[in-house]
């Protein structure tokens, strides 16, 4: 197994991890990338980002990072909240007064960026072609009456996130989401992350590889029977419309040329890791935002047993919280892992910024470990470091 790229000494467990996913779990292609204290300890990337061609995953490889979207948007948020634009108390419908009917006129920002709103389903009929251009989705979100009390109960909001949050800041700052995204966020961190990718960028971006139907029988009945489209988590897995399911749908430019900010952000690891870490300290001189924002977005908002995905997570704002980020992460972490195994996320305690991205999907009921195993070695390197003998360059890979 050939690994591009470099790890400074004292990192060389994550790099031995990263291989492993290739011989243990069957990694196709995939990137890993760390920061500590503003610089890249770790930068590694290895496999094969086209499966049918054979081409391999290069430096400047992309990757549709699904959820792991979902941080990114949050931090579109937080931006407009530390310029005073956007009050997490206030009601939604003070920024977009449509969204009152129903009765929602109270449902304040916090539990729509929380998980709390109760709009996890998105009712309606639609198109893809409606789908993907933004106002049909918002305007059906804003008219229909929520799944369950808002407020009472927290439900992972899969799909609708991205376009709860997104018209928010729309309708405060008169950009898209993407666009948002791209000028105050990407621009001055030299980012490659896209809402909406270019079509210029397209043959940068690997393949997803999607996920396999379990082989046993009896788990592929019971996975059927959770996620068929009469259950509440089957409607929100595949919504709006069943339109959304993990296949090679992912692959097509017109999903990427969208804007869906909780589910198709397209991005390197090294760009996933440099954002986080630019969330809890400096990073070439850019910090987003400051640590104030920082300690009132992560903290915890809604903990237990998820009314959607049926087993516990852990939300604050906009953000995942251990457990339920990663296992093993300290318990300062905050950030979003994707659907089929991508993770990004930060810890301030370490000055951490860590991203992962891969092409092969795996969904299942337990988090996955190739993502796992990375972050646990991170953190064996940070708090159990191998004195080196004597002072080593960094380890040039490939």
């Amino acid at each position: 197994m050939e690994v591009g790229g470099r790890a400074e000494p004292g990192y060389e467990r994550v790099v031995d991890a990263f291989v492993a996913n290739f011989a243990e779990r069957d990694e196709v292609g995939a990137a890993c990338t760390v920061y500590v204290a503003g610089s890249p300890v770790v930068d590694i990337w290895g496999g094969i980002a086209d499966v049918p061609s054979s081409r391999p995953w290069a430096r400047d490889t992309l990757q549709l990072v699904f959820s792991t979207t979902k941080g990114a948007t949050a931090i579109c948020a937080h931006h407009l909240v530390q310029r005073g634009l956007l009050d997490v108390d206030a009601p939604v419908a003070r920024y977009w007064p449509e969204f009152a009917a129903s009765g929602k006129a109270e449902v304040p920002v916090r539990w729509v960026l929380s998980h709390q709103a109760g709009l996890a389903d998105i009712q309606g009929t639609f198109t893809l072609e409606e789908a993907l251009s933004w106002e049909p989705v918002v305007e059906a979100l804003a008219a229909q009456p929520p799944n369950w009390e808002p407020g009472a109960a927290h439900g992972y909001h899969m799909r609708s996130y991205g376009w709860l949050v997104g018209e928010l800041v729309r309708r405060i700052d008169g950009r898209s989401i993407g666009t948002y995204f791209a000028e105050e966020v990407a621009r001055p961190l030299g980012l490659d992350f896209w809402i909406g990718l270019p079509e210029r960028e397209e043959a940068r971006l690997a393949t997803v590889v999607p996920p396999v139907p379990p082989s046993d029988p009896q788990v592929a009945a019971f996975y059927e029977q959770l996620t068929g489209p009469d259950t509440l988590l089957g409607r929100v897995l595949t919504g709006p419309s069943g339109l959304f399911a993990y296949d090679e749908m992912w692959n097509t430019r017109a999903v990427h040329a969208a804007e869906l900010p909780s589910s198709n952000g397209i991005a390197d690891a090294r760009s996933v890791a440099r954002m986080y870490a630019a969330l809890v300290g400096e990073v070439d001189g850019v910090r987003l935002l400051e640590p104030a924002t920082i300690d009132a977005a992560s903290e915890p908002q809604a903990d237990g047993p998820d009314k959607v995905i049926m087993f516990p997570m852990r939300y604050a704002l906009g953000f995942l919280l251990p457990p339920a980020l990663v296992p093993g992460a300290r318990p300062r972490a905050f950030g979003h892992a994707g659907a089929g195994g991508s993770l990004g996320f930060a810890d301030p305690e370490h000055e951490l910024g860590f991203g992962y991205v891969m092409n092969r999907m795996e969904i299942g009921a337990s988090l996955d470990q190739r993502a796992a195993s990375l972050a646990d070695a991170v953190y064996c390197c940070l708090e159990e470091p191998e004195e080196p003998e004597e002072p080593e360059e960094p380890e040039e890979l490939g």
